[in-house]
């Protein structure tokens, strides 16, 4: 297996075709369920326009998604790479240990072990197949970033691709349940995704150089609206 080091350009077409599968909505693994809070902004009407959008996307990018799940990918990759199972595992459960609020941490398992899942499953690689057996044993969670991590070194995608594959899986993901939340055209959600791409990219570059010990998340109106949304009455997604 070959380790680029993170930065190389991958001349491997078959990881380059998976990142897309790891980035592509279409991929059943229950992020479509998600919204990450964004459906309590929206009930609070914090969240009511195309600019208010924006910028809790930002906030979302810059605060949780770079210093928590970009460096949990990234370092979750470093390990698999190097065929560390019991590393992968490590910054597995970091990433449980800091996410705040029940939702979160449910959406993430949840989507984290279907990756898993079909990637041990469709992958003949038996160190995806062992740690499916061991979130399958409850030894750790599968958080949705680790996985991807373990995933991308294992089908060989630079680990620079895998995180800027997962930041835009997020926002797509994200700017897909705007559209069933508000009053929000095609046109406005793509140049809002025109509008962040730099800002995944300059939260890749910052963050997924990060040790294991910066991993963090401090985006306090996400927690607060995570937390409103377990006890709202009517609730189309589960985050």
């Amino acid at each position: 297996m070959s380790d680029d080091g993170g930065g190389a350009v991958n001349s491997n077409p078959l990881a380059t075709v998976t990142a897309f599968q790891l980035a592509d909505s279409f991929l059943p693994v229950g992020t479509y369920t998600a919204s990450y809070g964004l459906e309590q902004f929206v009930e609070s009407d914090v969240v009511d326009d195309v600019e208010s959008l924006q910028t809790v996307l930002e906030d979302y990018l810059t605060q949780q998604i770079g210093p928590c799940d970009t460096v949990v990918l990234a370092r979750a990759y470093d390990a698999a790479a190097e065929g560390d199972l019991n590393g992968v595992i490590r910054v597995d459960r970091r990433q449980e240990s800091v996410t705040l609020t029940a939702e979160f941490r449910e959406s993430s398992t949840k989507s984290g072990g279907q990756l898993l899942s079909l990637m041990a499953d469709t992958e003949s690689d038996e160190f995806l197949q062992t740690y499916r057996e061991r979130v399958d044993d409850g030894d750790t969670p599968g958080n949705y970033a680790a996985v991807f991590g373990a995933v991308a070194a294992r089908t060989e995608i630079p680990r620079e691709s895998a995180c800027l594959a997962q930041g835009y899986g997020f926002v797509v993901g994200l700017l897909g349940a705007a559209q069933r939340l508000m009053r929000i055209g095609h046109t406005d959600t793509q140049r809002i995704l025109h509008e962040v791409k730099p800002v995944i990219v300059d939260v890749v570059e910052e963050c997924a150089p990060r040790p294991l010990d910066d991993v963090q998340s401090f985006a306090p109106m996400v927690d607060v609206m995570s937390m409103q949304h377990e006890r709202a009455e009517r609730r189309l997604f589960v985050s």
